[in-house]
This record gives structure tokens, C-alpha cells and sequence, in this order.
């Protein structure tokens, strides 16, 4: 067993037994990580906070029925927890919308990939929080969580072809988000 994995062992059986130490580890060191998680899909940091800190609640309830797989497991649990409690919000404040609440976009999605080292992580952020909700949801589970157009239909409770509406149409707006802001930077240059 390596180094990491097993000190991430070590760490869950710790976290089992409760011991605070083990969840002041566990928070300082994946906070950040999860908090950026739950900005991709809400935009007010104080509803990040709050669902941060349920999701740790919920994580401090349901460890001892968490299984460790290896390095990274935990990560991946801890992921699964906040996306979750992050759809969970969206739904209780009814903010969780499909229909198209931009123009509507052509269903022609561009070819060309764009260079993304031309932009920063925030930049990035920034471009997927601007998103509406309904595109911004359904582009962040198929992307970043791997859910495939079934999955999120059943998290959802819509179509699974309104999943994949939503993803090529959120894309098309991300396309054009970043073919503007890489204008904008050469502009400036």
C-alpha cells in the first residue's frame, strides 16, 4: 500500500471513530476543494458555505458507512456528497429551471475545441457560473461528475434527451463566452 493511500486509511478509520483532530484534517484539507465544487453549481458564496457545511454534517453522520476503495475514494465520496446536497438546495429554493432562459442558441455546436490554457481557472469559473441554471447544472454533472444523460435525467427527474439538450446547449454558450473573452484578451494585448 502506498504512503498516501494508506495515510488516507488511516485518516478514514480516524474519521470513524470520531476523533476531531481527524475531521479538522479532513475539513482544512478538502474545504477548499469542495467549496469550489459547489460554486460551479451555485453562485452566492454563502449558500456554498451553508452547503458546505451540511455536507459535512451528512459526511459526519454516514462515515462509518463509507467504504474505503483506494487513494481517493474518499475525495470522490466527499465530491458525491456536496454535488448532491448542492442539487438538493437548488431544488428546495425552486431555482432549478430547464427552460431555454437565454436566446436560444443554434443546436449547431462548433467543431473546434478552444485552447483553455488561454484562460485562468477563474476565468473559467466565472464563465460556468454565468451560465443559467438549468444549462449550468446539467454541463456539470456530464462534465465534471461523469453522469451520463441518463443518470442526470433520473437526479433531475426530466428527460433524458432535455439532459442532452441542455449540455449541447450549454456548451454552444460557453463557446461563445470564451471566443469573446479570448477577443477581448487579444484586444488588450
Amino acid at each position: 500500500m502506498l504512503k498516501e493511500e494508506r495515510q488516507e486509511r488511516e485518516l478514514v478509520d480516524r474519521l470513524v471513530l470520531k476523533e476531531p483532530s481527524a475531521w479538522k484534517e479532513l475539513y482544512d484539507a478538502y474545504a477548499g476543494n469542495l467549496s469550489v465544487v459547489g460554486s460551479r453549481y451555485l453562485r452566492e458564496k454563502e449558500d456554498v458555505r451553508d452547503i458546505l457545511q451540511n455536507s459535512f454534517i451528512k459526511m459526519f453522520h454516514s462515515m462509518a458507512s463509507f467504504e474505503f476503495r483506494g487513494k481517493g475514494s474518499l475525495r470522490a465520496w466527499m465530491t458525491q456528497i456536496m454535488v448532491h446536497e448542492s442539487l438538493k438546495h437548488l431544488k428546495q429554493q425552486a431555482k432549478l429551471d430547464f427552460t431555454t432562459d437565454v436566446a436560444e442558441v443554434a443546436d449547431f455546436v462548433s467543431e473546434e475545441e478552444p485552447d483553455l490554457e488561454l484562460f485562468t481557472q477563474k476565468e473559467l469559473l466565472g464563465l460556468i457560473q454565468s451560465l443559467p441554471l438549468g444549462y449550468r447544472t446539467v454541463f456539470n454533472l456530464y462534465v465534471f461528475e461523469q453522469k451520463s444523460h441518463k443518470e442526470i435525467a433520473m437526479l433531475l427527474g426530466i428527460k433524458e434527451s432535455s439532459s442532452a439538450s441542455q449540455y449541447h446547449r450549454a456548451k454552444q454558450v460557453l463557446m461563445d463566452k470564451l471566443t469573446e473573452l479570448k477577443t477581448l484578451k487579444l484586444d488588450a494585448t
